[in-house]
């Protein structure tokens, strides 16, 4: 179940990359290149006590999930990509 902190990472219509919180209607901010984005939402989730981020490609499949600490992972040994 996803919690209100959750963030997304994925590309606008427009072609700029957005970061949203999960439960938000609007972007937290807009950017030109999905690292930034990503970084962004990475700091945001931080400062707001940790969560699951969510990347998505060019074409809107999930590209990668990541908890932010201090989140809670539920498969650790599992996570092979950072």
């Amino acid at each position: 179940m996803s919690k209100g902190r959750d963030r997304m990472v994925y590309k606008r219509p427009d072609g700029n990359w957005a970061n949203k919180r999960n439960d938000a209607d609007r972007a937290s901010s807009i950017h030109s290149t999905q690292m930034d984005a990503e970084k962004a939402a990475r700091k945001m989730l931080h400062n707001q006590g940790g969560g699951e981020l969510t990347t998505k490609g060019v074409g809107g499949k999930i590209r990668s999930k990541d908890t932010i600490a201090p989140g809670n992972d539920p498969f650790p040994p599992r996570d092979t990509e950072h």
